[in-house]
């Protein structure tokens, strides 16, 4: 049996984010705003968040080839740089913009480094 790729794992671990997000979407509200009346307008976007990244993680995974792995992956990175630009303006607080700016490009910089350790691998 080979051994999974980085990317496989770290596309494990954003479909298992993925499904904390469909369970317990206020998060993303707490994580932007302090007001209680405000965070269930952003339930919406961390459901969002569930069946996409459980879809792209199903591609990184599943994938034929290491190149389409690679495509998966780099599709993760657009993503997440994506949330980071269009999430840090809805926080409300300067601890609320670095939490998503914090959560967001980690997990960029996770699977560009996945990605770039599948290459040397």
């Amino acid at each position: 049996m080979t051994k999974p790729s980085y990317s496989t794992l770290i596309s494990a671990a954003t479909a298992g984010y993925a499904v904390f997000a469909l369970a317990k979407p206020r998060h993303l509200g707490k994580a932007l705003t302090n007001s209680p009346l405000k965070q269930p307008e952003y339930d919406v976007v961390a459901r969002l968040f569930g069946p996409r990244d459980l879809a792209i993680s199903a591609l990184a995974i599943l994938a034929p080839s290491a190149r389409a792995r690679e495509n998966a992956m780099i599709a993760r990175v657009a993503l997440d740089l994506s949330d980071t630009v269009l999430l840090t303006g809805e926080a409300t607080t300067k601890t609320g913009k670095a939490k998503v700016i914090g959560a967001t490009v980690t997990w960029a910089s996770l699977n560009v480094a996945a990605i770039l350790a599948d290459r040397k691998a």
